[in-house]
C-alpha cells in the first residue's frame, strides 16, 4: 500500500473519512480506529474490515495520514493488544533510528553480561531467561530491519517472532552496564507511559513476551 511508511501527513483526509478515524471524544470510536489500523498496516485493510468499502476507506486513511500520525491512535491501547504491542515496536523502532550508536554499544555490553555458556540449537529447551535472550535477541540492524519490514506490510516473519525478538532485544539492552532505564524516541511526551517508565526496558520486554503468547494462540487483536 503506497504511503504507509512516509514520516508526516501529505494529504487531506475526506471528512467522513476523518471522522471514521479521530474519535478522541468517542473512546469506542478511537479504539474501534486504532485495532483497525493496526490489523491494515501489518495483515491489510481487509483483514479487520467487515466489507470491501470499509477496507478501503482504512486503506486511504493511513495512505493520506502516514505511519508516524496513524502510530498515534495506537498509543492509548492496552499493552497486550495488536495496536498496543504496534505501539510499542513504533517507539523501539523510532529510538533505533534515533540513537543506533548508543545502541549498538548497549546491546554489546548486554550481550556480554547475559551470555550462556553455550549457545543452543534453534528450538532446544533452555536453562534460563539469559540462555534464551542470547538464542533469540537480533543485532539492532536487524531487528530495524524486520521492524521496518513489518510497518511497511512487507515481512514475511510472523509478528510473534518479531514481538519475542523485540522483546529478547530489550532484555539484552536491560543487561548493559550503562542501560539507563528509560529510553528516548523522537516524541517523548506521546512515548512517556513507554519509555520513562522506571524499568522501562524490562517492563516493555514483560508487555511484548505477553502479546507473543497471545498473537500465537490467535487472540492478540
Amino acid at each position: 500500500m503506497e504511503g504507509r511508511d512516509r514520516p508526516r501527513r501529505p494529504a487531506m483526509l475526506d471528512p467522513e473519512d476523518a471522522d471514521q478515524l479521530w474519535g478522541d471524544s468517542d473512546p469506542a470510536l478511537a479504539s474501534e480506529a486504532a485495532h483497525s489500523t493496526a490489523n491494515a498496516v501489518v495483515y491489510g485493510p481487509s483483514h479487520h474490515a467487515e466489507d470491501e468499502p470499509q477496507a478501503q476507506r482504512i486503506g486511504r486513511i493511513i495512505d493520506a495520514e502516514g505511519l508516524d500520525e496513524i502510530a498515534r491512535l495506537w498509543s492509548r491501547s492496552p499493552a497486550v493488544t495488536l495496536p498496543g504491542a504496534l505501539w510499542r515496536l513504533y517507539l523501539l523502532r523510532a529510538w533505533l533510528e534515533r540513537d543506533p550508536e548508543t545502541i549498538t554499544m548497549r546491546f554489546r555490553e548486554g550481550s556480554a553480561a547475559s551470555a550462556p555458556a553455550a549457545v543452543q540449537e534453534p528450538g532446544a529447551e533452555t536453562d534460563g531467561p539469559a540462555d534464551r535472550e542470547a538464542l533469540v535477541a537480533p543485532q539492532p540492524a536487524e531487528l530495524d530491519e524486520r521492524l521496518a519490514q513489518l510497518f511497511t506490510g512487507t515481512s514475511e516473519t510472523d509478528v510473534a517472532d518479531i514481538l519475542e525478538q523485540s522483546a529478547a532485544f530489550l532484555r539484552v539492552l536491560s543487561q548493559g552496564t550503562s542501560a539507563d532505564p528509560r529510553w528516548r524516541t523522537h516524541d517523548d511526551v506521546a512515548a512517556h507511559a513507554v519509555t520513562g517508565r522506571a524499568g522501562a526496558l524490562a517492563a516493555t520486554a514483560d508487555e511484548l513476551e505477553q502479546a507473543a503468547v497471545r498473537a500465537r494462540a490467535g487472540r492478540l487483536d
